[in-house]
């Protein structure tokens, strides 16, 4: 035993692929907002960061963890991925759905077979922030796949590693101010990654990499 009291983990090594320790690796379970990992990938392969997309009445609406979103406010799909990555805003994250595919639920369809061409064979995807949904479910094992191919992209990779950001607030004269809530990377030597999620159905997850 090493100590961990999570339902289910995975240590494993990024290069290779290489798994060095797991406990219940293939058990579906709630992911919460770790979904945005493959989110953001999906944004980064499908999209053009520069862009400036303009926020739909639904994108702003959506509750919880939010960077704040405003009907019609012009922001970069850079910005959003930043939203959704440092910040774990589910607005950012929504947006970004809509911006790929017009619609969430087209999102999801590209989505969930983007889950299965990284190799990631126990995920289904219901939304595209990770809110609770029976279905929606992943699995140790399938987190660091996505993580481990994540972090091969560059903008990924950086964004991710970022502790403190600001952004522009289009409709206001101050900037958003984003705060990485993954705290491994103030308090780990040699953390860069990757992405917490917390939800009350899902508990505490943290995908990391150092």
């Amino acid at each position: 035993d090493i100590g961990v009291h999570a339902k289910a983990y995975i240590l494993m090594e990024a290069k290779t692929g290489q798994v060095i320790i797991s406990k219940n690796q293939d058990v579906p379970l709630s992911p919460a907002s770790t979904t945005k990992i493959l989110t953001a990938i999906m944004a980064i392969e499908r999209g053009e960061v520069d862009k400036e997309i303009v926020v739909s009445n639904e994108a702003a609406s959506v509750g919880e963890a939010s960077i704040h979103l405003e009907p019609g406010e012009k922001i970069s799909v850079l910005n959003l991925l930043k939203g959704a990555l440092i910040k774990s805003g589910n607005d950012a994250s929504f947006a970004l759905a809509e911006y790929v595919s017009g619609t969430e639920d087209i999102f999801l369809l590209l989505m969930n077979r983007k889950a299965k061409l990284v190799g990631a064979l126990n995920s289904t995807f219901y939304n595209a922030n990770g809110l609770p949904h029976k279905g929606h479910l992943s699995t140790a094992k399938d987190l660091a796949l996505m993580a481990r191919y994540g972090l091969n992209n560059r903008l990924f990779k950086s964004i991710v590693a970022t502790k403190e950001e600001r952004i522009p607030w289009s409709n206001y004269g101050w900037d958003r101010n984003l705060v990485n809530t993954n705290k491994l990377l103030w308090k780990y030597t040699g953390a860069d990654g990757v992405k917490t999620g917390t939800t009350k159905e899902a508990g505490s997850c943290l995908v990391a990499s150092a």
